[in-house]
Order: C-alpha cells, then sequence, then structure tokens
C-alpha cells in the first residue's frame, strides 16, 4: 500500500460519538412524538412510560442495544423526560469502584432514571453491588477492611436503570436478565433519516430542499449521528458560498469534498476494499494481516470499518477471513476473478442450507 488509512476519529462518516456531536444539541429530539425511526422502540416505550406514570411507580429497568449513533442516549434521557424525573448520566468505564456506584445511587430520588452507557464495560466487580440494587433497590457495601470489616446494607429509592450498549453480547447473563425492557435499535431507512436532515436543517436555519436533505441522508450510513454532522458540514459550505438553499448539487459537492461518496463509503473504506482487492485478490484473508496491510488496529477495523461495508454486501466474513463480493468488486470497478464467483456461490448455498 501507498498510502495509510486515516485513523478511526478523523472519519466524518464514523458513528463513534465525538465532543463536536453536542455544538448543535438542540436537534435532538426531546420527546417521543419528536422521535424519528424506531417504530417499534417508540411505540412500546410509550406504553411503559404511560403504565408506570399510571402506577406512580418506575419504569422496569430498560436496555437499549444496538449500534453507535442511533439515538439510544436521546432516548434514554426522553423516558426522564416523559416520566417528569431526573436524569443521572454515566458510562461503565467511568465506574472504577464500589464507592462511585454507591455515590450514584444514594443521590438518586424516588423514581429516577439513571443512565449508565456502554453498560458492557462494567467492572465485574462494580457489576456485583448493582445486582441488588437493581433487584431489591438495596446496596451492600463491605466498610473496612480485615477483621474489622463489616457488611452495611443501605436502603435505595425505587429507580429506573437504563442501560446502553453496542456489544450487547459482552453483558454477563446475570446483569442482562436483570433488565426488564431489552429493547434493540436497528439502522434508519433513508426517508427516515431524510425527515431527520430536514428537520435538523430547519432547526439550524438552513434553507434546504427535499433533494438536499436526500443526499445527505442517502450518504449517512443509516445512522441520525452521521446524518447530523453531515448536515452541519454542508451547512459551513453554504454559508462559505453564500448559497440561499441548499440543493442535492450542493450537498453532493460539499460530501465529495470531504470524501464521502454517493454509497456512503469514505477514503479508509475505499483504502480497505482496495488492500483486500490489489493485494490478496480478493480473499479469503485474515484480519490481522488486512490490520498490518492497513497500519491500523484490528478492533478499527472489526468495530469500525468491517461492519458497514457488511452490510451494503461488500465484504463477507467467511470462516478462512475476509473476502471481498461482486458488490465490492464492481464498487472499485473491477470484475471478480472465476474462483472468488464460485467461492461466493458456495457460501451462498451452504448460507441457504443452514436457514
Amino acid at each position: 500500500m501507498t498510502d495509510f488509512p486515516d485513523t478511526a476519529p478523523d472519519r466524518i462518516v464514523d458513528t463513534i460519538g465525538r465532543p463536536e456531536d453536542n455544538a448543535d444539541s438542540g436537534i435532538r429530539p426531546v420527546s417521543l412524538d419528536d422521535f424519528t425511526g424506531q417504530k417499534d422502540v417508540r411505540e412500546n416505550l410509550s406504553i411503559f412510560i404511560q403504565a408506570a406514570r399510571k402506577r406512580g411507580d418506575a419504569m422496569d429497568h430498560t436496555l437499549f442495544y444496538g449500534p453507535p449513533g442511533l439515538g439510544k442516549t436521546t432516548l434514554a434521557q426522553i423516558v426522564a423526560r416523559e416520566l417528569g424525573v431526573s436524569f443521572r448520566a454515566t458510562s461503565g468505564p467511568v465506574i472504577a469502584k464500589a464507592g462511585d456506584l454507591a455515590a450514584l445511587l444514594t443521590n438518586l430520588q424516588p423514581r429516577d432514571v439513571l443512565f449508565i452507557d456502554e453498560i458492557h464495560r462494567l467492572n465485574p466487580a462494580v457489576e456485583e453491588i448493582l445486582y441488588p440494587a437493581m433487584e431489591d433497590f438495596q446496596l451492600d457495601l463491605i466498610i473496612g477492611e480485615g477483621p474489622a470489616a463489616r457488611s452495611v446494607r443501605i436502603d435505595l429509592p425505587p429507580f429506573t436503570l437504563v442501560g446502553a450498549t453496542t456489544r450487547a453480547g459482552l453483558i454477563t447473563t446475570p446483569l442482562r436478565e436483570r433488565f426488564g425492557i431489552p429493547l434493540h435499535m436497528n439502522f434508519y431507512t433513508e426517508d427516515e433519516l431524510t425527515f431527520i436532515v430536514s428537520r435538523g436543517a430547519g432547526i439550524l436555519g438552513l434553507e434546504m430542499s427535499e433533494d438536499g436533505a436526500r443526499e445527505v441522508a442517502r450518504r449517512s450510513r443509516g445512522t441520525p449521528r452521521v446524518a447530523n454532522r453531515l448536515l452541519r458540514r454542508v451547512r459551513d459550505f453554504a454559508i462559505v458560498g453564500d448559497a440561499e438553499m441548499v440543493d442535492a448539487k450542493l450537498a453532493d459537492a460539499a460530501l465529495l469534498r470531504l470524501d464521502v461518496d454517493a454509497r456512503g463509503l469514505d477514503k479508509m473504506d475505499r483504502k480497505y476494499l482496495n488492500c483486500m482487492a490489489e493485494h490478496y485478490g480478493g480473499g479469503p484473508v485474515g484480519v490481522e494481516t488486512l490490520a498490518a496491510a492497513l497500519a491500523n488496529e484490528r478492533d478499527v477495523l472489526e468495530e469500525v470499518v468491517e461492519p458497514f461495508l457488511i452490510q451494503q454486501g461488500m465484504v463477507h466474513r467467511t470462516p478462512r477471513g475476509r473476502m471481498l463480493t461482486p458488490q465490492g468488486w464492481n464498487y472499485i470497478g473491477l470484475q471478480p476473478p472465476a474462483e472468488i464467483a464460485a467461492q461466493m456461490d458456495l457460501l451462498s448455498k451452504a448460507e441457504k442450507l443452514d436457514d
């Protein structure tokens, strides 16, 4: 390879949150009625919230799981707002010891919402203390050390724990089973993202045509966080260019300047595909080999680059390694070798038999 890919934090289409994503916090919806997409999740949450309010009790503990950038934190804030209670937020890695968790829990008021982002990264020792807090609203702590140590039990007010994770498979079974309401977040459709972009443009005071909003939406990788980030960058181009209206042509030109093509792929995605095609004949090739060739970490490839390429049907994970699909070959403008096409046909037939 002649050039190495940009690191993940530099990618405008990266779905991982950044501080600048909160720059225009007014874009975020503040109620379930304002929230676009996730129809099943919204409808079920509405029922659970209304039931909790009528009972005058805390809502059951809720777990949002799915890819990053789909609105898990926003929905957690909406839950607290709809319940009319306070919202406390933290993240799994921040709660390093039992005292940190105790400080959070003992400061909650009845029915408050405690939000823990990336809950799968909780310290196992902290997680053990969380179990009785979730089930019995009691906190068991050990005070002191050695022979002088003693157990203290603290009663907690009924509260709602809302957890969010991008790696549901890493949550331990005991913790997962204590969430009464597990809700899966899916990628958004182009129509839903078009509405989100149009709404965001209105809040930002940006004149945008429907085709301009759709141009941003279809490059947003099914993720509202990416859509809002691209919208802000398109706004910058429109302001500097004194554009009265952002149409599809202006949006396309701005996004191409940002290396985001019509399929939502960026420079890092294209280097990944080209590396597989030019150096490894389209695969199969191991992820460690690809990481070394691209001068990147394995985790970056698995968690940042590959999910969208797999979702788009351009890359296939096999027991022998990664392979470019015919769609991946076509995207980079090359014809797949005959043996690759034959292997993909065999894989497709095998998957159908498994189904």
